[in-house]
């Protein structure tokens, strides 16, 4: 378990092959989140003035999600002395962001993998990674979340976070739905939790 001044001043790290996940916010290039931000794929957020958003990063739980290609695996046919040279310098790839008071609520928002890199599991790792702090935090009562993607990220956040349907506008008569989902998961801190109805 966590303490909140673990969550919110020691950064934590995950790798996986040439990738890492960082809690880390002195490695997330502000500008290019902005441009992520003024993209067509990044449609629910706007670009906001960088000290704006450096302040906001500073009041969020961040992960950011790099490419290193320093730890990239030599290919079979390969050894690393053929290899080309790569710059060690971590390319950000991916983000999620939560609003919390670090004790006992959580909001996930902002989730975003470059849709180059879409396909190979790397949003899934992310909010694992997410998920696994969510589970660290003892007197969280619930986290919660938005998504307007109903095909993709209902059931992608179901699966992953054992997240449930709380307020919707559902599909009706094969319709497509419409709005936003609000979803939550009730945590230990929850009143109830656990308890069967």
């Amino acid at each position: 378990m966590s303490s909140p001044t673990e969550l919110r001043d020691q950064p934590r790290t995950w790798t996986k092959g040439e990738y890492l996940v960082s809690t880390d916010i002195s490695l997330i290039p502000i500008e290019t989140l902005n441009t992520w931000y003024a993209g067509e794929e990044f449609y629910w957020a706007k670009p906001i003035p960088e000290p704006a958003l450096h302040e906001t990063l500073q009041n969020s739980l961040c992960f950011g999600l790099y490419r290193n290609p320093s730890q990239r695996q030599p290919e079979p046919d390969k050894t690393p002395e053929n290899e080309p040279s790569s710059d060690s310098t971590l390319e950000f790839v991916g983000f999620a962001r939560c609003i919390t008071d670090y004790t006992t609520f959580l909001f996930l928002t902002d989730v975003f993998v470059l849709s180059s890199l879409q396909g190979l599991g790397l949003g899934t790792w992310l909010v694992t990674c997410v998920q696994e702090v969510i589970e660290s935090m003892p007197y969280l009562r619930r986290s919660l979340l938005l998504t307007g993607d109903w095909k993709r990220s209902v059931p992608f956040y179901e699966r992953i976070m054992d997240m449930e349907l709380m307020v919707c506008n559902p599909p009706v008569d094969g319709e497509d739905a419409v709005g936003f989902a609000v979803m939550q998961r009730k945590s230990w801190g929850a009143p109830g939790f656990g308890e069967k109805p």
